[in-house]
């Protein structure tokens, strides 16, 4: 697949139905011609770590960082880190992705910078992301370890703000500058 969005992000825009995606931003982990799977980065929910670490471990977990949903399909847990010897999966330079148990507890245990602990994720089957996208539902953008850690509450502003200036950037360039601004 040529056109793969894997270490992007995706940004709901106003035209997409969906009530599970309002405002949301998602990091796509993997794309492919069968289908796309990620991780909405803005739905923490009211349970921490520490209260669901049980399910995955048989070590104790103090860790008061809530858990984010991480979308509408069910699914084990999972992390996004920038912990490299508990990687899994690179996703964009210097975030990882995991869900095996041992790399789990690595990440909460052994904290290496930020992470994000979810439960459940977003999928779409073989050319429905592509249809949504077709019909205005997402805005694209690429990740960067900073906005995928950012303010939860501000991200979708965040990631909005810079796909309008993704968007005017090439035609402000090639806008003549006048020489006296005051006769704009």
């Amino acid at each position: 697949m040529n056109d793969s969005l894997q270490g992007c992000f995706l940004i709901a825009s106003p035209h997409l139905p969906d009530p599970n995606f309002f405002r949301t931003v998602v990091l796509i982990i993997h794309h492919d011609d069968e289908g796309a799977f990620g991780l909405i980065l803005n739905r923490p929910l009211e349970q921490t770590v520490a209260e669901v670490w049980d399910l995955v471990a048989d070590s104790d977990c103090s860790c008061r960082q809530p858990i984010n949903l991480g979308g509408p399909v069910d699914g084990q847990l999972m992390a996004l880190h920038c912990n490299p010897e508990a990687a899994e999966r690179p996703v964009v330079p210097g975030v990882y992705f995991s869900l095996e148990p041992e790399e789990l507890e690595q990440i909460v245990q052994q904290p290496q910078g930020p992470f994000l602990m979810f439960s459940g994720y977003s999928g779409w089957g073989a050319g429905q992301l592509e249809s949504e996208m077709q019909v205005g539902g997402w805005l694209t953008l690429p990740a960067t370890r900073e906005l995928v850690f950012a303010d939860q509450e501000k991200l979708w502003k965040l990631a909005s703000e810079r796909v309008g200036l993704e968007i005017l950037a090439p035609m402000l360039k090639s806008a003549p500058l006048p020489d006296d601004p005051s006769c704009n």
